[in-house]
């Protein structure tokens, strides 16, 4: 059988998978609910399990669903990984901490946001200090998100977002959108105007589960950036950090938003700096795992489809069941290479990071 077994049709379907797995490799499990529900009104939640030495002063943590809709590849992988009986390989004085579907009504949903319609991975700014400010996105704002949703409109606004490329660059054009803002609440990539439930909950479980830790490697997984089906192990922590050094010893192809080497633009508000704060005591060594789905053109107009659909249409119309299926396509390749792809670059990840944990101590 192939690892496509692994991987899950829907938010429901992956939440069973994983904790029938976790229990079966015997964690320890948590589950934490979110304040808002799922679609048909069911209850979603962030599920935790712990598997390995309590004490443990090295641990890999993996997230699955920061964004909401891309926690189809996460889970299975976190699935995988233990249905296949991968986690017999983790080293003895090691831990393994995963959380699967940090952002549960995202991925419940099929949105890349959480409930309060905030980006998770542009929401860990300081809230009480005045806010970053993206003059791109303040400029594109109405283009970016329209009230109306029809191919004149698609057509219109695709024109004002070229003519900028054209003035500013391509890449002016990707930080305008993607970097994070916070002047539009109603935007897309909105890193919100107060810590999301989810950021709340993803330092809890770090400050509790991970108190103890020295060393602490975690990989989150994401899609929509990048060659299709290819695992890019982006290191947003700084150029010529201790972390940053670690990391490129570990996994050796590392890039880095910072030193434009990545497919990813330089964002505000990433989680790492929530994780960092709730470990101080821990050397940390943190990559988002990027595999990529569809051209970012695409991936783009996903989003502003789906935003359009939020605030203005009806998810249970023709139209709107078409744009959620755009919008699942853009983050998840629900076909069998593209799982394979996604789980053994994954797989090879994690055992890197397990050996670089147990040689750091």
């Amino acid at each position: 059988m192939t690892a496509s077994r692994f991987f899950s049709a829907d938010y429901g379907e992956a939440r069973a998978r994983f904790l029938e797995a976790s229990r079966q490799a015997g964690a320890a499990i948590e589950s934490h609910r979110c304040p808002a529900p799922g679609p048909e009104g069911e209850a979603l939640f962030t599920d935790v399990a712990w598997h390995g030495p309590v004490d443990a002063a090295a641990v890999l943590v993996t997230l699955s669903g920061t964004h909401g809709v891309e926690g189809f590849c996460g889970s299975g992988v976190q699935v995988g990984w233990l249905a296949g009986g991968l986690d017999r390989e983790r080293p003895a004085a090691t831990a393994l901490l995963q959380i699967h579907a940090m952002n549960p009504h995202g991925f419940a949903w099929l949105r890349r946001v959480t409930e309060d319609n905030v980006d998770l991975n542009r929401n860990f700014v300081d809230h009480a200090a005045p806010y970053p400010v993206n003059q791109g996105y303040e400029t594109l704002a109405d283009a970016i998100c329209p009230p109306e949703w029809d191919d004149a409109t698609i057509a219109a606004t695709g024109t004002v977002l070229a003519a900028y490329a054209a003035e500013h660059g391509d890449w002016a054009l990707r930080e305008a959108v993607t970097a994070g803002q916070y002047s539009h609440a109603d935007g897309i990539f909105f890193g919100g105007h107060q810590p999301a439930w989810s950021h709340g909950l993803l330092e809890s479980i770090f400050a509790d589960k991970l108190g103890r830790a020295r060393q602490v490697a975690v990989i989150d997984y994401h899609t929509g950036l990048g060659p299709r089906g290819h695992g890019e192990r982006i290191c947003v922590q700084g150029d010529g950090t201790a972390s940053q050094r670690q990391a490129a010893a570990w996994y050796g192809d590392i890039t880095s938003p910072a030193a434009g080497t990545s497919s990813s633009v330089v964002i505000s508000g990433f989680n790492v700096q929530g994780m960092v704060r709730a470990v101080p005591q821990a050397t940390l060594t943190a990559i988002a795992l990027e595999y990529g789905t569809q051209p970012s053109p695409e991936v783009q107009l996903s989003l502003r489809a789906d935003n359009w659909l939020h605030l203005h249409g009806d998810p249970l119309t023709a139209k709107g069941r078409a744009i959620k299926r755009q919008i699942r396509d853009a983050f998840y390749q629900d076909q069998d290479d593209w799982k394979e792809m996604v789980f053994e670059r994954g797989a090879e990840t994690q055992r890197r990071a397990l050996l670089g944990l147990s040689e750091a101590l």
